[in-house]
């Protein structure tokens, strides 16, 4: 997987390609990264790529020739997406990083400023994409994300392979909670389930645990007979509770 990026800081993404399992994935070549300093394509003597908007406001807009030149200067992959980072895309979901891993060559457009002349986005643009309903002051920390979500789909890029399967989100729910040693920290105990051996129990166990999670804090995204059998099992319990009493 080729990640291309288009950015007027392109230093920023050393602090990201240079650790940790990033860092490891480019040195094994599982994945490429590249920048491409839009100022240098720039032919204003002082390497401005920016001007004022056309009927006027507040800050400036971003130049088509200068990301133009930039974006035509490497041949793009056949099986590549060009990827604008702006507010005004869609917004990222698991579903998404999936289908993004399905390319050969990510090159994602950086803004900065009010955003970008329109004309460059009609054009050359394939996908607009947002990581979430908020500004930042430019597009690199967001095609960060990008660069580390879809890496982690990528064939040897984990350690684990099961790890991507298991993680939340991918079976639509919020990942379960881990447990490590040693079994008792000031009191807290480990589930006794997780110690049980038993894995079929287990499996059960987080799945009822990531189906609460969810339930608590992302309940939109259970499904009709989740949201049945989070109230069947309420039900049940408050039936055994008032026996007790009796």
């Amino acid at each position: 997987m080729k990640f291309r990026i288009l950015t007027l800081f392109p230093e920023m993404f050393d602090a990201v390609t240079g650790t940790s399992i990033l860092g490891r994935a480019l040195s094994n070549q599982h994945i490429e990264v590249s920048c491409d300093d839009i100022r240098s394509f720039s032919k204003d003597k002082h390497h401005k790529v920016d001007d004022a908007p056309f009927g006027g406001g507040a800050g400036m807009v971003m130049k088509v020739e200068p990301l133009r030149d930039a974006l035509n200067s490497k041949p793009k992959m056949p099986n590549s997406s060009v990827i604008y980072l702006t507010p005004k895309g869609q917004t990222l979901t698991h579903e998404k990083v999936v289908s993004l891993a399905k390319y050969d060559e990510l090159i994602l457009v950086c803004g900065h400023y009010e955003g970008v002349d329109q004309r460059f986005i009609d054009r050359y643009v394939d996908e607009e994409i947002s990581i979430g309903d908020y500004v930042l002051t430019g597009g690199e920390l967001a095609a960060m994300v990008i660069i580390d979500s879809v890496s982690r789909m990528v064939n040897g890029v984990l350690n684990n392979e099961g790890s991507a399967e298991e993680e939340s989100f991918s079976n639509g729910l919020l990942e379960y909670p881990h447990y490590t040693r040693p079994q008792s920290v000031d009191g807290d105990e480990v589930p006794s389930v997780l110690l049980s051996g038993n894995h079929a129990e287990i499996e059960k166990w987080r799945y009822r645990e990531s189906v609460k999670l969810t339930a608590e804090r992302r309940p939109e995204l259970l499904t009709d007979a989740q949201k049945q059998a989070l109230k069947d099992n309420f039900i049940k319990k408050k039936k055994r509770v008032e026996k007790r009493r009796l």
